[in-house]
């Protein structure tokens, strides 16, 4: 305890504040130089309503004397510490150097500048406070109870319009989904976002607080809206800080009120597309983001102000660490801070889940950056925000549980958590078995698949399905007159250019036309020779012994085909095989003669026993098995593109031979295949994704 109390500064305020959430009275001191204000609880107020006195042993005696509070020395040290680390006393002689050192420690190094102002930093662009003085009372009906009943009639005539007009409704959104629509909304949320704080503004001033600013914020890049309204600490009234802490959601909500009632009574036109604009954006934005307690925008404001938790976050984090720590080690150390049960289990819950959101939402914003705008941006902002968001934290308490040292030695659940933290360390970085897991198509090993070809009509089907047959032996019979003209062109031309060829030697004029006549002769047999091997593809052999398959029950002689049209496939009995194909990453983790399990998609389909046959070296350009495209409810991502399917990342062709042997006529089936890799340390994977692609995107 100091022989002789500080001075405080002279400017220096204090005001009856609300009562806190234990019953107590509590005061609000206010520093107007920066604007700050600090929430006093009782022997906080009882010590500093003495501080003249200057003795601190006389500021206790007195304090004994004439309250029911007993305080000692402590109590005074910690407050003239919070005093001199806020720096509300008098700077003494040569505190120069001392009020320079914390100066610099507030500002930090410029990394330390960077990070804080790419985080968050305000740019303030409006000092409304006189104009707001001037405006406030002309809109003074806005706050009034019958207002407020005219809104409530509003929203229930404007809801019941959307209702009845639900489809129109509907198609309105859909044909904002537009790069026109979206300039319309960002338009809208300016607007929205606009009014938004001048509820906060005008509520503020109705209730005698100054504001000093507005402008703009920028949260991780993102903009939004602010405006200073520090000087509600100063208002006693807790139902009067709610206000204008949700006076902002309250206008966007009166906003979408009155425009879904003015979307559903306007004829078509721009006011009715405005109308819905403001009635889509304002609801959405209002509760998505400006309702949500996980960030310092409203809903925080109004949660805090409704539990009587001033600083709630950075009190439920403390109260979360404290749980952690006895969770894990049982040290037995004094609780933060004293609630209820109900709202001791609350506040622990609200810590992790603000945690939780917001590291996905700044790894969304990153990963936002790094698909739409500039790649290696995002991989800087991703770093930075596990660093900040995730090392830095973890270090943090790292470095507390090693100030614990000699507790945590003692403790037998430090033990008991220190052999499951090893545990789950060993999980991670210890080879585990991994199965890689894809759609597959099983099919016979040989097949010789039938299609029409072009202007062909079918004369005969001497083989029926199921029918087994021998290499070279004739599968169908197809027609075409066009090809036939052609042929009898041909061989009429063949015929007449080796008459006129053989002739040629009888008199001088055809010795002289000899060479172009057998030139031409070459063209004519070269033309039957084409002809002959399109006269083939109408009659089809079978290339190998197997068994004909899929024929088309309905498949009548003399009926025309079209172009491709599939009409059967000749198989190998009992040969079968699986098609799959794998990504890069799977590709690498898979080798010739590993085990696999095909489980086809239906009820009684087949499940057998696979062995991995032939791996392709190079990725495939093509997916020849569209039953194995995404399109089609396969696994594998592809584009469409004249009838051609191209796979969007490099997959690999993998084919796997079936240990049973099935029946020729069994049908292809589509399913899943778990091919049994290599053992493979999770890190490692990991390391691997992540220096991948560091290296693709630096350029490498």
């Amino acid at each position: 305890m100091p022989p002789s109390l500080p001075m405080l500064r002279q400017e220096l305020a204090i005001g009856t504040g609300p009562r806190l959430a234990d019953g107590q009275p509590s005061w609000t001191l206010h520093d107007p130089v920066r604007n700050l204000f600090f929430q006093l609880d009782w022997p906080s107020f009882e010590m500093l309503s003495r501080w003249d006195l200057r003795d601190p042993q006389a500021v206790l005696e007195e304090i004994q004397r004439d309250t029911a509070l007993q305080l000692e020395g402590e109590a005074l040290d910690r407050l003239v510490a919070f005093l001199r680390d806020q720096q509300l006393l008098q700077p003494g002689n040569g505190s120069a150097a001392a009020l320079a050192a914390m100066r610099d420690r507030e500002r930090g190094n410029w990394y330390q500048w960077l990070l804080h102002n790419y985080l968050f930093f305000r740019i303030p662009l409006l000092r409304p406070d006189r104009w707001l003085t001037w405006l406030q009372p002309q809109l003074t009906f806005l706050f009034s109870p019958a207002f407020r009943r005219l809104t409530l009639v509003a929203g229930v005539f404007g809801l019941a319009g959307v209702y009845r007009e639900w489809d129109h409704f509907s198609a309105t959104l859909m044909d904002t989904l537009s790069w026109n629509g979206a300039v319309l909304y960002g338009c809208t949320i300016v607007f929205a976002k606009t009014c938004h704080e001048m509820g906060h503004a005008l509520t503020a001033k109705r209730y005698g607080c100054r504001v000093p600013t507005m402008g703009v914020a920028l949260l991780v890049m993102w903009p939004v809206a602010y405006t200073d309204t520090n000087e509600v600490w100063k208002l006693a009234n807790r139902g009067q800080r709610l206000a204008v802490a949700s006076a902002g959601i309250v206008t966007e909500l009166c906003i979408a009120v009155w425009a879904t009632l003015a979307w559903s009574w306007l004829p078509e036109g721009g006011a009715k597309q405005i109308a819905f604009l403001l009635s889509t954006t304002t609801w959405i934005t209002t509760l998505a983001i400006n309702a949500s307690p996980f960030m310092r925008f409203d809903g925080y404001y109004m949660l805090s102000d409704y539990l009587g938790l001033p600083n709630l976050h950075s009190r439920a984090f403390a109260l979360a660490r404290w749980d952690l720590r006895e969770r894990l080690f049982a040290l037995g150390e004094p609780v933060p801070e004293a609630f209820p049960r109900r709202l001791h289990a609350g506040l622990i819950l609200f810590a992790w889940a603000v945690w939780i959101y917001r590291l996905v939402l700044f790894l969304g914003i990153a990963a936002l950056v790094y698909h739409f705008f500039i790649k290696a941006v995002g991989i800087v902002l991703f770093a930075v925000e596990m660093g900040w968001f995730v090392t830095l934290p973890l270090w943090r308490e790292l470095q507390a549980w090693r100030a614990r040292g000699p507790a945590l030695r003692r403790s037998p659940r430090a033990r008991r958590s220190a052999v499951l933290a090893v545990l789950l360390v060993l999980v991670f970085f210890l080879p585990w078995p991994d199965r890689v897991r894809t759609s597959g198509l099983l099919q016979p090993q040989t097949r010789q698949a039938l299609y029409a070809p072009a202007n062909a009509m079918l004369e005969a089907l001497p083989v029926a399905n199921g029918q087994a047959v021998q290499a070279g032996q004739p599968l169908l019979r197809l027609s075409s007159p066009e090809l036939e003209l052609r042929a009898s062109e041909a061989a009429t031309r063949q015929h007449l250019l080796a008459w006129q060829s053989a002739s040629s030697g009888l008199d001088a004029a055809s010795r002289r036309d000899w060479l172009v006549l057998n030139d031409q002769l070459g063209f004519a047999n070269a033309e039957q020779a084409a002809v002959g091997t399109d006269l083939q593809r109408y009659r089809p052999a079978a290339l190998h012994d197997g068994v004909m398959v899929d024929v088309d029950p309905d498949l009548r002689p003399g009926e025309w085909l079209k172009t491709q049209e599939y009409l059967g496939s000749v198989v190998t009995p009992g040969r079968w095989q699986v098609v799959t194909y794998v990504d890069e990453d799977a590709v690498r983790r898979i080798a010739r003669d590993d085990r696999a399990l095909f489980i086809a998609d239906g009820l009684g389909a087949p499940a057998l026993r696979l062995k991995v046959a032939s791996i392709d070296r190079d990725a495939s350009r093509t997916l020849g098995e569209p039953e194995l495209a995404s399109l089609f409810g396969g696994d594998v991502l592809v584009r469409e593109k004249n009838g051609v399917l191209y796979p969007e990342h490099a997959v690999y062709r993998v084919v796997l031979d079936a240990d049973e042997a099935l029946p020729a006529t069994s049908p292809s089936w589509r399913g899943r295949v778990a091919i049994v890799g290599q053992w493979e340390v999770p890190a490692m994977r990991f390391l691997r994704n992540a220096v991948s692609v560091a290296w693709r995107e630096g350029g490498f």
